[in-house]
């Protein structure tokens, strides 16, 4: 494989840094990516092609959307690097223990990026998300991470502060100076005490205390709490946080210790897991679809099987089904661009990869989750579609995409229904234990809203029970006269039922059962990506269901 069959992977990093960077707009067309990059327009089509077909990026006619799909490459950096799932869970409970908002981070080049993050909900709130960038100098965990930096790393510091004084390059930071010398101090101040603080560096008002997770070799990861001067002093925090942070970070090192440790004996029973079908894919699109493009971010994708120390060539041909030649020149490739490292034969990803869109995704609500495969819905079946939760004993509207006709059925969002009454109802009752329905049922005290609803507590769960073992619920003119819906569950990573899918239309001679039967592949397949997305943006970040 010659070398010029790795630039469409270095070009297509670049079209994805286009799409994903701070402060860009949510979506671009081709011509901007044309104009940001540099790239020929032919170039930028066939990469949008490709980015398309794995699933990453979406097109709404000329606009480029990125996907929660996209969130696969971050994803598969966490994984490698810690026990991800774990480390979220510790941090999100000593985050509900103190009521303050807390983070892992990881140091990246002579930044500071966010691997974990557990926020508090209040009207003023920490913002970031995984995967976004501080300055070191401008963080509690970035002198943390100082107080072990040798010649080379506070010399490519400088270089950036030089020209970057302000921290223009971080869009959400206020523009503010930080000395070296402050910073320096800082950074002493943390070697010696074991910790260091962030006093309204990164904001005003927003006050931070950090202490390093003791790994192997210099500082690599930093657990912070962070308040507001309305609630805590600098030092204030610091003497309420300090003895707990102290306590988690050696429950993370010893986390991350097992973790390295079960994935290296992992690597002895790893099988063939190709990321994308790349050759199909080439056969289908032909020259519109770039190979090796896709093959690079197979390698990539491929890390989730890595522990802290990395994966050898061979282990990540094993995996994706690649020749070792084209491996090794993907991760020379990534490795120029920032996204890895090598030693003692050993590649490793590192933070950079968040940059690609993870916490831009990650930023994404669950309505923004639902929206465009609601669309994508209503386009293939022409009808009313809708997602909605259970509250209490009512659903809950929280998304909801109307088809374009004379006659239409007007729901807004925020719309409340008894469940019993509905399709989407029976299909969230249908995922709670029995007990619970009941409750839920006799708390609703049900009333015919027509002439064909039914009331009767006993035919009620039996219609509930039905629906839970075929997997959707439909229901004719119950709520109102006229019209009918058919529904199915939409089922997070664990199988749990947390929201409801639906087509409604008015009723007509058709039988029923025949607008199931018509309806729910169309339903089951929209339910499944829409699930696909919700299992990729979930599986280490939280995502607040209404």
């Amino acid at each position: 494989m010659p070398e010029d069959s790795v630039r469409p992977l270095e070009r297509g990093l670049a079209v994805l840094r286009s799409l994903t960077a701070p402060g860009q707009s949510q979506q671009m067309r081709a011509s901007d990516l044309v104009h940001v990059t540099g790239l020929a327009r032919s170039t930028i089509d066939r990469i949008v092609t490709t980015l398309t077909h794995l699933g990453y990026v979406r097109q709404q006619g000329v606009e480029l959307r990125l996907t929660p799909q996209l969130m696969k490459l971050g994803n598969a950096y966490l994984a490698a690097s810690a026990p991800a799932r774990e480390i979220t869970q510790q941090v999100a409970t000593l985050a509900d223990e103190l009521d303050e908002s807390v983070s892992l981070a990881a140091l990246d080049g002579d930044a500071v990026r966010f691997i974990a993050q557990s926020p508090r909900r209040r009207a003023m709130s920490v913002a970031f998300q995984v995967g976004d960038l501080l300055p070191a100098e401008r963080s509690a965990a970035g002198a943390v991470f100082a107080a072990d930096w040798d010649d080379r790393q506070w010399a490519a510091w400088r270089r950036r502060a030089a020209s970057d004084p302000h921290g223009l390059t971080f869009p959400r930071l206020r523009p503010r100076p930080v000395t070296e010398e402050d910073f320096a101090q800082r950074a002493e101040q943390g070697r010696t005490r074991g910790w260091a603080v962030d006093d309204q560096l990164v904001e005003p008002g927003l006050v931070a205390v950090a202490v390093p997770v003791a790994c192997e070799g210099p500082t690599r990861y930093a657990l912070s709490m962070v308040s507001h001067v309305s609630r805590h002093s600098a030092q204030e925090l610091a003497d309420i946080a300090l003895p707990r942070l102290h306590h988690e970070s050696a429950v993370l090192a010893r986390l991350f210790r097992q973790h390295a440790t079960q994935s290296r004996a992992g690597r002895e029973h790893m099988v063939p897991w190709p990321a994308h079908t790349v050759g199909e894919a080439k056969s289908e699109l032909g020259s519109g679809f770039l190979q090796s493009l896709a093959r690079g971010l197979a390698v990539l994708e491929a890390f989730e099987a890595a522990s802290g120390d990395g994966l050898p060539v061979s282990a990540i041909a094993q995996i994706t089904g690649l020749p070792r030649t084209t491996v090794r020149r993907c991760l020379v490739a990534l490795e120029q661009q920032g996204y890895a490292e090598h030693s003692d034969g050993l590649f490793r990803l590192l933070p950079r990869v968040l940059e690609l869109g993870h916490s831009r995704i990650a930023a994404l609500s669950f309505s923004d989750l639902l929206t465009p495969h609601l669309h994508a819905l209503v386009d293939r079946v022409q009808e009313s579609a809708s997602v909605t939760v259970l509250d209490d004993t009512s659903i809950l509207y929280v998304a909801r995409v109307p088809t374009v006709r004379i006659m239409t059925v007007h729901i807004a969002l925020g719309t409340r229904f008894p469940a019993y009454t509905t399709a989407m109802g029976r299909v969230l009752l249908s995922g709670l234990p029995a007990a619970e329905r009941d409750t839920i049922i006799a708390a609703s005290q049900p009333r015919a809203f027509t002439r064909h609803t039914v009331t009767s507590p006993a035919r009620l769960r039996t219609l509930i029970t039905a629906a839970s073992q075929q997997g959707y619920a439909a229901i004719d003119q119950e709520l109102e006269e006229g019209l009918r819906s058919v529904a199915v569950p939409i089922k997070d990573a664990d199988g749990n039922v947390i929201a409801a899918l639906n087509v409604a239309q008015h009723s007509g001679g058709t039988p029923l059962q025949e607008t199931s039967d018509q309806l729910l592949p169309a339903l089951r397949d929209s339910a499944r990506a829409i699930e696909n997305d919700l299992h990729t943006m979930t599986r280490f970040s939280a995502l607040p269901i209404p």
